[in-house]
């Protein structure tokens, strides 16, 4: 497998407590290693909880609070799932400020499981097909998003996957999205 190279691409992950772990550590590590620089962004300082399912983790830094990030800063966005990381993420207007001028930029995302909930509440679902866990399909469906059944979606400027278990597609699938969006070094 050619694992893509983003040395120069600048990922916002944002997340606060409540995200599922694997959603977060998994597709970070895999964005490190193609040479990423992963920020994770939050709605408040220091460090926030993960979850394995309903079960209380490991914890995470963050390295700047959302109010103080800017869009433009970033090339790509990644939005780990959690249920309680989603609901509270979705009610921020500084979160959904920062997604859409993510998408009005065009910029790619990169979105699991109880994720799409918060790109519903910046209102960028309508007319787009995409996963999620299964329990949200009515909300994508009610925001006028087209929900599908499969591990992995690519609509577009996102990729969207449905749980853990489809970690190795969903990693797959954003290291090759976000390569057709990451600045080239220049030319010496």
């Amino acid at each position: 497998m050619i694992v893509a190279k983003l040395t120069n691409l600048r990922v916002a992950v944002l997340a606060t407590d409540g995200f599922e772990e694997a959603e977060l550590t998994e597709p970070v590590k895999a964005l490190k290693e193609a040479g990423a620089q992963v920020e994770i962004l939050s709605t408040k300082s220091g460090q926030i909880q993960a979850f394995r399912h309903h079960d209380k983790s490991t914890t995470v830094n963050v390295d700047r609070v959302i109010d103080e990030a800017q869009a433009s800063e970033y090339d790509a966005v990644l939005l780990p799932g959690g249920v309680l990381n989603a609901d509270m993420l979705r009610m921020g207007p500084k979160v959904q400020s920062f997604l859409q001028q993510m998408q009005q930029a065009g910029k790619p995302f990169a979105v699991i499981c109880h994720a799409p909930w918060v790109l519903i509440s910046a209102n960028l679902v309508q007319g787009r097909t995409l996963t999620s866990y299964y329990t949200i399909q009515d909300d994508i469906s009610n925001a006028g998003g087209n929900w599908v059944d499969r591990e992995v979606v690519v609509d577009g400027n996102w990729v969207t996957s449905r749980q853990p278990d489809d970690i190795p597609a969903f990693n797959r699938e954003m290291l090759n999205l976000f390569a057709q969006f990451a600045p080239t070094a220049s030319a010496s």
